[in-house]
């Protein structure tokens, strides 16, 4: 036999002892696997389903000694997998959205909650809408900014009575403080909510037992107004009172106050705008040709509780006043600016004036009291003002409701931020609180201007 022959019978033999050994091998594993299961069938079979636990979780896909029980792949049982698996939610849950984007990516953690929510909460879920209204809130919750706001359908029709002059209410002013509680500015002269005794810098704490205090400012308005004839009980805070305390208020239908004039005795005409309304510098206009007429020595213009209102009439209201110049600037997150400006040949450009400001007095009316002092037009006397110099872009959405977004600052024309900060008065003149429950009548910032006016100091 020659070397080839010899070499090719060894690798022969070698093949045959490595199947030999190979088949034993496997022999046994299997008959291990069959005596350690005790059935033999269906060892082979390939399952007929995989499950997809962060999309469509199956509570009885796996045994609990397979597969720990988890948020997204729940387990059907604790002790055997012979257990009944618990039946899929009748419900059929909201499909998953497939992102594009990175940033929808990110957000798909909302949609992986939703879905299980939907699947696997044990009681009855509040409506589509509650949920969505309430998502939308806790979203702008996080940019911290109280005028960034979404409105429901039944407050912004509320709102939106308002650009009409009246309203059904308890007749007050009202803004938020810093800490959420809803603050009482100014009350209508002989309305409901004087006549019940609530007074300026009240807070209402909670409306009919209702707390309202974190609430978004126009969704508590919403909760105080109400039809005309109706009652509403407040729990009101006062500083110097020691607990709080319930009014009854009996709403009405009233008419929004938008300007007082009256000639004093001092031949000062005096003119207070309530708010910067639709018609605001019409009625502002009419009043001082009025006050003009009788040919004062000066205008006392009082801004006091004044928290504000639309833009245009801000700048129409300034323009009573100045000439060509710079009312204020409107600047944006990108640097973008806009000026606003006066111009000339108004009714009231040369008469003296004064503006009474204090911290009621906000947005709109620091845009007119900043210009009127850094255009060196009226000096301010009474207190700080409020600093709410912010820029809202109201949008109208498909239900009905309404999202308000801060989109800029105002700034005056020497360049002040009013943002968080207010107008520092000339004069600084405090209100007397305690002295003027002795004497309601007494106004000491009134004085003050009307004495400025006559002495030009």
């Amino acid at each position: 036999m020659d070397r080839t022959s010899r070499t090719v019978i060894k690798f022969l033999v070698v093949s045959i002892v490595v199947l030999v050994v190979a088949g034993f091998t496997f022999a046994a594993g299997f008959g291990s696997a069959y005596l350690l299961t005790r059935r033999g069938e269906g060892l082979l079979a390939w399952p007929a389903s995989t499950p997809a636990p962060a999309a469509s979780p199956s509570p009885s896909a796996t045994s609990p000694s397979d597969t720990p029980p988890s948020a997204a792949s729940p387990s059907a049982s604790d002790s055997s997998s012979d257990v009944d698996p618990t039946p899929e939610p009748t419900a059929t849950p909201f499909p998953v959205p497939t992102p594009q984007t990175e940033d929808q990516e990110t957000f798909q953690l909302f949609w992986e909650v939703w879905d299980l929510v939907q699947r696997y909460y044990y009681d009855e879920l509040p409506s589509v809408q509650q949920i969505t209204y309430a998502a939308i809130r806790g979203m702008l919750e996080t940019l911290d900014d109280k005028y960034t706001a979404f409105i429901e359908p039944d407050v912004a029709a509320i709102l939106e009575e308002d650009a009409t002059g009246q309203f059904e209410g308890i007749g007050a002013f009202v803004d938020l403080d810093e800490s959420g509680r809803v603050r009482i500015v100014d009350t209508f002269e002989d309305g409901p909510a004087a006549e019940a005794g609530l007074r300026a810098e009240d807070r209402v704490v909670a409306v009919d037992g209702d707390s309202v205090v974190g609430d978004p400012l126009y969704e508590a308005i919403g909760k105080i107004r109400g039809p005309a004839g109706s009652d509403v009980t407040l729990t009101v805070e006062r500083e110097g009172t020691p607990e709080p305390f319930s009014v009854i208020v009996t709403r009405a239908k009233l008419e929004i106050p938008i300007v007082e004039h009256e000639m004093l005795d001092e031949d000062v005409g005096y003119i207070r705008l309530h708010e910067f309304s639709a018609t605001a510098s019409d009625s502002l206009e009419e009043g001082l040709e009025m006050l003009l007429e009788q040919d004062p020595q000066g205008i006392v213009l009082d801004l006091r509780q004044n928290p504000g209102g639309w833009l245009d009439q801000a700048i129409e209201v300034a323009d009573l006043f100045l000439g060509d110049e710079l009312v204020a600037v409107e600047r944006f997150s990108d640097g973008r600016e806009r000026e606003f400006n006066a111009g000339s040949g108004d009714i009231a450009e040369e008469i003296p004036l004064v503006v009474l400001v204090n911290n009621g007095s906000a947005s709109a009316s620091e845009i007119v009291a900043g210009a009127l002092q850094d255009q060196e037009r009226a000096p301010l006397i009474g207190t700080q003002t409020f600093g709410k110099g912010s820029v809202q872009r109201p949008f109208s959405l498909s239900d009905g409701s309404e999202l308000r977004v801060t989109v800029a600052l105002w700034f005056t024309p020497d360049d002040q931020r009013i943002q968080g900060q207010g107008l520092t008065p000339d004069v600084e003149v405090p209100w007397p609180e305690e002295e003027r429950q002795e004497e309601p009548e007494q106004d000491p910032q009134l004085q003050r201007a009307i004495e400025y006016l006559l002495e030009g100091e």
